[in-house]
């Protein structure tokens, strides 16, 4: 191979590399609870921690994440649940801060056994939904949750781009 073809072959390979991921903008998780004792401050705290959660996950596998600040999505939802069903309404807040997707959650919690993070993700350019996941989260601990997040980000990855790769299990 001449000194020429390989330099233009390096450079094919490295720009392959380094085309730009997706943005996702993730919102803040709407709690749904259901329970008895709905909105605790353990189940407040939880819901609040998925977010930067996703969103580490998400950034371990290259994705770029869109900044949206929560007064931004408040002022965008028109009550709870609206940005949930509203993909028009998620794509648009999602263009102002430059994603390519955004991720509408929810922590819907029907019992005290279990929650289910709920993530429905909105390709802005079109404002069409693109995928509904579902995360089952035995209990209410911090593991737990974190788990629930990796299981919901290799669902996210699974329709966009192969990329992540949950951490081994904990071995205690």
């Amino acid at each position: 191979m001449t000194k020429h073809k390989m330099v233009f072959f390096l450079t094919c390979l490295v720009s392959i590399n380094l085309q730009a991921a997706p943005s996702i903008a993730v919102l803040a998780f709407e709690l749904k609870d259901l329970t008895l004792k709905p909105a605790v401050p353990a189940e407040i705290k939880r819901t609040v921690s998925i977010k930067p959660l996703l969103e580490g996950e998400l950034r371990s596998a290259g994705y770029q994440i869109a900044e949206i600040p929560l007064p931004a999505q408040q002022e965008a939802t028109g009550g709870v649940g609206y940005l949930f069903d509203h993909a028009d309404a998620a794509a648009k807040l999602g263009k102002a801060f430059g994603a390519d997707y955004v991720l509408v959650g929810r922590l819907h919690k029907p019992s005290f056994l279990f929650a289910y993070l709920m993530g429905d993700l909105v390709r802005v350019s079109d404002a069409k939904w693109v995928g509904k996941f579902i995360s089952e989260s035995k209990g209410p601990n911090a593991e737990l949750t974190i788990k629930a997040v990796e299981s919901l980000t290799v669902k996210i990855d699974e329709m966009l781009e192969h990329r992540y790769t949950p951490p081994p299990p904990v071995i205690h």
